[in-house]
């Protein structure tokens, strides 16, 4: 395959710095920061998706990976005002919600039909909520649906809930997991850099405090994603340094089970004015986490934030996983702007997806065994 990718790149390159990159791409050998600035500024997106395929292939074969699964969000109540989101509500406002622990219950009841495997949850960090109550959702769920695997609570809610039992974070994953925590989902990263979190979520937990919390989670054998945000007012050098940050702490610690990364929307938030960044920009950012994301064996297109579409066409460069069914059990995106305003999405589309884009469907579990 190696010998094919060259011959196919030949037509296309037409410098030595590129064929200085693709070649240690080819070779398996790291790039460095430097040489994922020059591919996001010089390269064309034809050649990024050559080479992002290339490292998807050699890492998952021709495989497409989905699971079956649902959203729980207990509440959009939240006591951060990030201005890039359109999610959050304050208490009082019309359009907040809290859900009962009985109306998560019937929620899980009503979802047994679709034979999920894996339950995700996440929200709002409500002020009066506390890690009992949120062990005592997870608990419930689990006599509910036995076999589920419960992926609950991104790092900044987290940080809160440790800090307000007064617990360290290893003696809060060690909590977690007594109720039945089975991983964590990547929410919450943004963007890393300084400067940046000052603009757009200033009062949130910071950079540090995420990778901390999801260290102590891999060092408690808790799995856990990732995410970047990108396409708002960051620029590659943040976007490069937020891949960097991850790398490194992969290296430490392989606990990562899958990178996401999640384009900024618009709609209803306090940075509308600034739009947003077109398809290209888009391809660029997943085919070059798949290149720089060397000891990450998975990248995710979690198609309710980037579109049915749109994720088909990722599946050319370097995305490997569709995330979910969802069965309209999420809010997040759709009021975003995003298109898909009931996510759902059938094991018959997933085929039909994977079918055209060259590659094979396979159901997973949330640890990417093979159901």
């Amino acid at each position: 395959m190696k010998q094919a990718v060259k011959k196919v790149l030949s037509g296309f390159v037409g410098n030595s710095k590129t064929l200085e990159i693709a070649d240690k791409i080819l070779n398996s050998i790291r790039i460095t920061t430097d040489d994922a600035m020059y591919l996001f500024q010089h390269v064309e997106l034809a050649v990024l998706g050559i080479l992002a395929d290339y490292v998807r292939v050699s890492k998952n074969g021709n495989n497409v990976w989905y699971n079956r699964n649902f959203h729980i969000e207990p509440t959009n109540i939240c006591i951060y005002s990030c201005k890039f989101c359109s999610y959050s509500r304050k208490q009082g406002d019309a359009d907040a919600w809290t859900l009962s622990i009985d109306d998560i219950i019937t929620e899980v009841e009503k979802q047994k039909k679709n034979s999920p495997t894996e339950v995700h949850i996440v929200g709002g960090v409500h002020p009066l909520y506390d890690l009992e109550y949120y062990g005592k959702i997870i608990r419930q769920i689990k006599q509910t649906t036995p076999d589920i695997h419960v992926k609950a609570f991104t790092a900044v809610e987290l940080d809160y809930l440790f800090k307000k039992a007064k617990l360290s974070i290893a003696d809060g994953f060690r909590k977690l997991k007594s109720f039945g925590l089975d991983s964590m989902p990547g929410g919450g990263a943004e963007i890393f850099a300084t400067e940046i979190r000052k603009h757009i979520c200033n009062d949130k937990s910071t950079a540090e405090m995420w990778l901390s919390i999801h260290e102590e989670a891999h060092k408690n054998g808790v799995p856990t994603n990732a995410t970047i945000l990108y396409g708002h007012i960051e620029n590659y050098e943040h976007r490069i340094d937020h891949l960097n940050r991850l790398r490194i702490l992969q290296d430490k610690t392989s606990g990562f089970n899958a990178f996401i990364p999640l384009k900024y929307r618009k709609a209803n938030n306090l940075m509308s004015k600034i739009g947003e960044v077109n398809i290209v920009e888009d391809l660029k950012m997943f085919a070059i986490s798949r290149i720089f994301l060397d000891n990450f064996d998975h990248i995710k297109a979690y198609w309710p934030m980037i579109g049915k579409k749109n994720t088909e066409l990722l599946l050319s460069f370097g995305v490997d996983d569709i995330d979910g069914t969802i069965h309209d059990s999420t809010k997040i995106y759709s009021m975003a702007g995003a298109n898909d305003r009931k996510p759902i999405l059938t094991i018959g589309e997933i085929e039909k997806m994977a079918v055209q884009s060259g590659r094979v469907a396979h159901e997973r579990d949330s640890l990417y065994n093979v159901v």
